[in-house]
């Protein structure tokens, strides 16, 4: 959406949101309409009052008006109180859902729309845009809509009282007009850098907060504080720019709105003495031109705000027109894997331009362990990702147990792999929580099963609360081998038929490892699985070991066969590996 033009296409869609609120959009719609002609009647009753009850003395009559006037206050200020509620709640109720649809659809984007997307992009899309959205319906088109309606009714109300006085009150009325044009454009713009800026200072914060432990290490504290002084500077400038216009607009709006005032009771006054108005009249013209004015300065500011929630509106839904989904078409969802993996001649990129994978093949049967080892770079890694299809390949074809893993149904096709990554990632919360994920079909008894199956009950059981210990934000509060033996616990609770371990030892000490190294050697017993390892020493028992190298099966064979070849490169890598910590 380009910042200066206004989108009936995207506002057709923004209104779509509230159609499982049609009650509440409809009611606000019918009070918008019944306000504008209850709200300036009351002007015409006070001018009823003056001319027939006390000009003419009438006193019972006058009591009569009086109780009119205070009913007809009495049923505005509840219809407008219901108006508003009503406004919000729709808008809330629309931002509710908004929020899980975003979410959801994040959650099941590729992850190379994570590669490219900073953390604090997407966390911008789902709070602060969609509560920006919010207001497309609490201070937008309805709230609008009640305005137009309200100046149309009390312009219709003038005219009919007395058309002079009118011509004479609208005699600024192009000031206003020039006034608000000016204004709306100012604050666009500067709504337009604050929503920028605040996107960028919710980027930055993200990643350097997560951060904040190699900041510190390298004493980048004083550089980092800069950085965030002047991107601070500039969205607290955005934000002034804005406070800026309407300091400006207010206060010429009330210039124009006394000088009408006073025209209309310069020219009044003469009018009532020659008998043209009457003198109920010309006290009601004051509240017609406040009824009227307030109106028009808010609209521009309005146009503003449903302006800016359509900017947001427009990012939102370019999150949510993303389809960049793995295609789940696949149909095959059986209850459990014999765990047979086969690559054949496949080849992958992240870019579709640089080949990460050339033309790879090999084949692990059931039950029997895999490791691949190789440079950074080589690809290891990637085997991972294309296995569980977080990423589709572009040539050759992968199979488990025979099948395409484009013919499984995708999350019959990952609840059976677990992984067990090098940088382990925990969630706040229990240590129960972050290995079940908060699956309710996994039992306590479950849990403690897997626990002593691999040896890391007797860890969890050290921590306060056992299992009921509070992790903090990414296990800050655990080693790093307490938070790989917790994720070996989630992985082996969930049963998988096939293990996939990436670099799992290799940030751990030594009394640590030989602790984890029993936990693998449990854990692979009786499933297919695949070890990419740093440590070459953890590998040799291995059935298979394959050597990458620039995306390349260079070697494949058992230890004792890659340890024969003379110039071979894993024999290469063993012996540089045990040089060094010689």
């Amino acid at each position: 959406m380009e910042s200066g033009k206004f989108d009936l296409h995207l506002l057709g869609r923004v209104l779509a949101l509230a159609k499982p609120y049609r009650r509440q959009f409809i009611t606000s719609g019918i009070l918008a309409v019944l306000l504008a002609p209850l709200a300036t009647s009351r002007p015409l009753l006070i001018q009823q009052m003056v001319d027939h009850y006390i000009l003419i003395p009438n006193p019972s009559g006058l009591f009569m008006m009086t109780m009119i006037i205070f009913a007809v206050l009495i049923v505005e200020v509840l219809m407008r109180y219901i108006f508003i509620f009503t406004t919000n709640l729709l808008g809330q109720n629309v931002i509710r859902d908004l929020r899980v649809q975003v979410f959801n659809h994040i959650t099941h984007l590729k992850l190379k729309y994570f590669d490219k997307t900073p953390i604090g992009t997407s966390t911008t899309r789902t709070i602060n845009d969609i509560q920006t959205i919010n207001d497309v319906f609490s201070q937008g088109t309805i709230t609008i809509l009640a305005d137009l309606l309200t100046v149309v009714t009390v312009l219709i109300i003038m005219l009919i009282t007395s058309w002079k006085l009118t011509a004479i009150c609208m005699l600024t009325m192009p000031f206003l007009i020039i006034a608000s044009y000016m204004f709306k454009e100012k604050v666009k713009a500067a709504f337009q850098k604050v929503r920028n800026q605040l996107q960028k200072m919710n980027s930055f914060l993200q990643e350097h907060i997560t951060g904040m432990r190699i900041v510190q290490i390298f004493t980048a504290e004083n550089r980092e504080r800069e950085k965030f002084r002047v991107i601070n500077r500039a969205y607290t400038q955005a934000n002034l720019d804005s406070i800026t216009a309407y300091a400006v607009f207010f206060p010429i709006v009330e210039i124009i709105s006394a000088t009408s005032l006073a025209l209309m009771i310069w020219w009044g006054a003469y009018s009532a003495i020659g008998g043209e108005v009457t003198l109920g009249a010309l006290i009601a013209f004051p509240l017609y031109l406040s009824m009227l004015f307030r109106p028009i300065r808010m609209l521009a500011d309005k146009f503003n705000t449903l302006q800016m929630g359509l900017v947001a509106a427009d990012r939102v839904f370019g999150v949510l027109d993303n389809k960049e989904f793995i295609q789940n078409t696949g149909t095959w969802s059986p209850e459990r894997l014999k765990g047979t993996i086969t690559f054949d001649e496949v080849s992958f990129s992240y870019d579709d331009i640089h080949p990460v994978l050339k033309k790879v093949s090999f084949q692990v049967d059931a039950g029997k362990t895999l490791a691949i080892v190789g440079s950074t770079g080589s690809g290891k890694s990637t085997i991972i990702n294309i296995l569980n299809r977080f990423y589709d390949i572009q040539e050759g074809e992968i199979r488990v147990d025979g099948r395409s893993i484009a013919e499984y149904e995708l999350h019959a096709l990952r609840r059976r792999i677990a992984i067990v990554l090098q940088d382990v990632f925990l969630f706040s919360g229990t240590v129960m929580d972050n290995i079940t994920l908060k699956d309710p079909s996994i039992s306590m008894d479950q849990v403690k099963s897997a626990a002593r199956m691999i040896g890391a009950e007797e860890f969890i059981l050290r921590l306060p609360g056992g299992y009921d210990f509070q992790v903090r934000e990414r296990g800050a509060t655990l080693s790093m081998g307490q938070r790989q033996l917790i994720s070996f616990v989630r992985a082996l609770v969930f049963d998988p038929d096939i293990l996939i371990l990436d670099e799992a030892t290799s940030s751990i000490d030594t009394e640590t490892e030989q602790v984890i190294q029993h936990a693998i050697e449990t854990m692979i017993a009786t499933r297919t699985s695949i070890v990419i390892a740093h440590r070459l020493s953890t590998i040799r028992h291995a059935d298979q070991i394959m050597v990458l190298e620039s995306g390349e099966c260079l070697e494949f064979g058992t230890h004792e066969e890659l340890m024969a070849q003379e110039n071979g490169r894993y024999r290469e890598l063993v012996e540089l590996q045990f040089s060094l910590i010689e």
